[in-house]
């Protein structure tokens, strides 16, 4: 499979395409970005991550010169030109460009990339044995700072700190809190626990990102009367978990059977665990085609 980029209408090898070093990205951090996976020629939850980074640009201040649907088909086209069958799209949407904080006195034309590759977050194993995860000591930014559901790239320093952190101790994840102590989310996924057979997740107003891939297992849960809901959730709570699961677009669905060296239940991925990692590893192929 070609690794291309689509550039502010321009289509190049991953290998030789650029951007200005003026970026307001590359200067500040001052982007939004989605990761969307392709799976058997579909482009999973398109619309979704499409409506996420819209809401995204409209929150900053954006002014986006190109529509959803114009950039939805752009997508569509790139991966045409990848003729890939499964991958992983990278689509990212920055200010603009010029040297300064200020953003009236840069060019503010969106550059907008979409990059088609692979991403492969976690070995085959993994899934099998599940995951050791550890309380971080990074907490996630409150949202009268910069909101969490904003899928922005400089908010993710901190989540690459937090997963160096978990690295270091030898762990596959990094479970974060919030301010008040509550658990809010991983360092690249959402997380899940099963407490008296109830599927339960933080809510959305304790400091994570709305994921496209929790969102689905919500979804997936009410379709198929898995009991589930959003709460407010402590590390108590994880510790009296009988399982534990994380979700995200690179991760998918994977067991969660440690925290901080405790097994969660027995210590291997649950039944509702395996469960709703069948259910969704089904729902994937209900993507959007890009084939003519």
């Amino acid at each position: 499979m070609p690794k291309l980029v689509w550039l502010n209408g321009t289509v190049s090898p991953l290998e030789s395409a650029v951007t200005s070093v003026a970026d307001h990205a590359h200067l500040y951090g001052d982007g939004l970005f989605e990761g969307i996976r392709i799976y058997a020629g579909r482009i999973f939850k398109l619309d979704e991550h499409l409506d996420r980074i819209y809401f995204g640009c409209n929150f900053l201040r954006y002014e986006m010169t190109i529509s959803k649907p114009e950039l939805r088909e752009i997508i569509l086209d790139v991966c045409r030109q990848a003729d890939i069958a499964d991958g992983y799209i990278r689509l990212n949407i920055t200010r603009g460009t010029g040297l300064g904080l200020d953003p009236k006195n840069i060019d503010r034309n969106p550059n907008v990339m979409v990059m088609i590759s692979s991403l492969a977050l976690y070995p085959p194993e993994a899934y099998a044995r599940g995951l050791d995860v550890v309380t971080v000591s990074l907490r996630t930014l409150p949202p009268d700072t910069l909101d969490p559901r904003l899928k922005c790239i400089g908010k993710y320093a901190g989540n690459i700190l937090a997963k160096f952190e978990a690295n270091q101790r030898g762990a596959g994840e990094g479970l974060m809190l919030n301010q008040q102590g509550q658990i809010a989310e991983c360092t690249g996924d959402n997380i899940f626990f099963v407490i008296d057979g109830i599927v339960r997740t933080p809510h959305r107003s304790c400091g994570m990102l709305q994921g496209i891939t929790r969102n689905t297992v919500l979804e997936l849960c009410a379709e198929h009367q898995i009991p589930a809901i959003e709460e407010v959730l402590t590390p108590y709570d994880a510790f009296t978990a009988s399982e534990a699961f994380l979700t995200g677009t690179a991760a998918e669905v994977i067991p969660m059977v440690t925290l901080d060296g405790q097994p969660i239940g027995d210590g291997k991925p649950g039944p509702i665990t395996q469960r709703i990692m069948e259910l969704y590893r089904a729902t994937t192929q209900t993507g959007v085609p890009f084939a003519l």
